[in-house]
Parts: structure tokens; sequence; C-alpha cells
């Protein structure tokens, strides 16, 4: 077998370890981060320590195609089996997935500062935030409305009565109003034009 140049160990037990150590750092921070390499890498250690030592530096060349055949194995099976939870709760959701989510406020929302701890808010669900306007309290339900990346959100009081879509709802009653009294004082100034002739 091969040793490894400045550690003086064999190939296949450096391998061995570092699976074994990729795999209990996944143990201790699970997240699916360390486990495919983990235990394509120990696999292959397994591996070279079956493998008859007379065979030199193809050995490398063996051990090279059972790290990458581990790996995709190991790989096709946490995608199928999918052993972090629920089809695709063990993934870490982009900062689009906190729009609507609701929390809690811990410190003060202003227009400039505050703070919310929202329901489903991952590994550290406080957020610092921000309101479009006025200011919510400690301990008010929110809503974040623009997760804004992530960074800081924007969010509204549950309690204050209006939500984007009742705000979308009286954008479009005024536009439609100003477009009938528009109509309106086209259809007069048609009707005065005619009797005027």
């Amino acid at each position: 077998m091969v040793d490894v140049p400045g550690l003086g160990l064999p190939l296949s037990l450096v391998l061995l370890l570092a699976g074994t150590g990729l795999i209990v750092a996944e143990a201790l921070a699970p997240g699916a981060h360390f486990i495919v390499i983990g235990v394509a890498l120990l696999v292959a250690g397994l591996v070279g320590v079956l493998l008859p030592p007379g065979l030199g530096a193809l050995s490398v060349f063996i051990l090279a195609a059972v790290v990458l055949l581990a790996g995709a194995v190991s790989l096709y099976a946490y995608r199928e089996f999918d052993f972090y939870g629920g089809r695709g709760s063990g993934q870490t959701s982009d900062s689009e997935a906190l729009r609507g989510k609701s929390g809690r406020v811990t410190e003060r929302v202003t227009t400039s500062e505050g703070e919310v701890k929202l329901e489903e808010g991952g590994f550290n669900p406080y957020y610092r935030a921000r309101t479009t306007s006025g200011s919510i309290e400690v301990g008010e339900e929110v809503i974040v409305v623009d997760p804004g990346g992530g960074n800081v959100v924007t969010v509204e009081s549950l309690h204050s009565g209006e939500d984007p879509i009742d705000r979308e709802l009286a954008r479009e009653r005024r536009r439609t109003e100003r477009e009938r009294a528009a109509d309106e004082d086209r259809e007069s100034n048609t009707e005065s034009g005619t009797e005027t002739a």
C-alpha cells in the first residue's frame, strides 16, 4: 500500500480516519454537509485495508474509483431516502421563503430598527426587522411582508386590520373610481358639445 507523504501512514488508513471523522462531524452537526463524502472516504478506506499490499501505485487509482463510486451511491441514497425528514424539509430555504411567516416582536419595531422571532424561523429564528410605517410594540404578532434578502425583514402587525391584499383592493377601487369619474366627465363634455352645435 502507498504511504501518504508527510504522515507516514498508509493511504487506506488516512481515508478510513478521514471518513470516520466526517461521519462523526455529521452526527454532531446534522445537515448532510459531511455525510456523502464521509461515507465515500470510509468505504474507500475499508476497501484499501482489504487490498493486497503488492498493488503499489495501482491501489491509488483503485481507491480513487471507489471514492467516486461510493460517493455517487451515497448521494443517490441520501436524495432518494431523504433521511432528514419529509421531502425538502431538510433543505435550507432562501430568504423568499420567509414571506408570509408569522412571529412575535421581541424588540420594538419601527421604520429603522427592531427585532422579531419568527415561528419556523430556522436554526436562529431571531431577525432584525423594520415596518413600513409607525411602530409595533413588543409581544405583538407580526407577518413578514418583505424578506429583504433575509438580513432585515419588513413586517406588519397582524392586528393592523389591513393586509397587502386589502391595500391592493383599495388601490384598485380608487383607480376604478377615477376611471369612472373620467368617463363621466368625457360623456358630459360630449353631450354638452352636441347640444351647442
